[in-house]
């Protein structure tokens, strides 16, 4: 799993003493020396309190200037209210279609180190996705395309949220995985954040045991997850 190193835009200096938690009529806001901060797009920025709470912690972290790769809640909460509000339908149809060529499915034959690590961590999703849809589901081995029954792409649309800011965390959470159904599995419970982190890195995390760990991989793993976090909260946030 690889990914071109984020470039991070030009620090902007920071402009606040201190952000905080308002209240709207959608919702929580964040305030900044007491004025409520908007999107890029400048929608007023209204989210359930906890979520709420942990950006204006985003926001109070920084220190002389701001800078946005730090802020995974920030900008999940811009792309929710700026970008998916308007492309729930679409959004939804990305999920399903990833759902249909999930990571689980693509197994591989050998070594049997890597082939048992993959059966531990991924047959219970596979299992879990066949019993949230009711469709047996294909497995593969390679990467070869493999065709699952259309009825499961549809049932796992249909099962998906129509609000944008955890749709936005389902899909941020499916595209930083690979898997819908591990992105799915945590966001319902059934799998821990941990737990579906480590389905999405059960092959890089072999060859790590196997050849030693690349630094320049840690980070981007790191980063990643920081995001993959942030996006498991508003999940919890909205479940309970």
């Amino acid at each position: 799993m690889t990914d071109p190193k984020p470039t991070e835009p030009e620090p902007l200096k920071r402009f606040y003493q201190s952000a905080g938690v308002g209240e709207t009529g959608e919702g929580a806001t964040v305030l900044l020396d007491g004025r409520p901060i908007r999107t890029p797009a400048r929608a007023v920025l209204a989210v359930p309190h906890p979520v709420a709470e942990r950006i204006a912690a985003e926001w109070n972290a920084q220190d002389d200037v701001i800078r946005p790769l730090t802020m995974p809640l920030t900008r999940l909460a811009n792309s929710a209210i700026d970008g998916v509000s308007t492309a729930i339908e679409d959004v939804q149809g990305d999920i399903a279609e990833i759902a249909g060529n999930d990571l689980v499915f693509y197994r591989a034959d050998w070594p049997a180190g890597l082939v048992a690590a993959q059966r531990a961590r991924w047959d219970p999703l596979v299992r879990y996705g066949e019993e949230r849809t009711g469709v047996r589901l294909v497995l593969a081995a390679g990467v070869m395309p493999v065709s699952q029954d259309p009825r499961f792409a549809e049932a796992i649309r249909a099962s998906l949220p129509a609000e944008p800011l955890p749709l936005a965390a389902l899909h941020q959470l499916t595209t930083l995985t690979g898997s819908a159904l591990a992105a799915l599995a945590s966001a319902d419970g059934t799998l821990s954040f941990e737990e579906a982190w480590a389905a999405a890195y059960v092959d890089e995390d072999w060859n790590v045991a196997e050849w030693g760990e690349d630094a320049e991989a840690t980070a981007r793993r790191a980063a990643r997850s920081r995001d993959a976090e942030a996006a498991h909260f508003v999940l919890t946030v909205q479940r309970s």
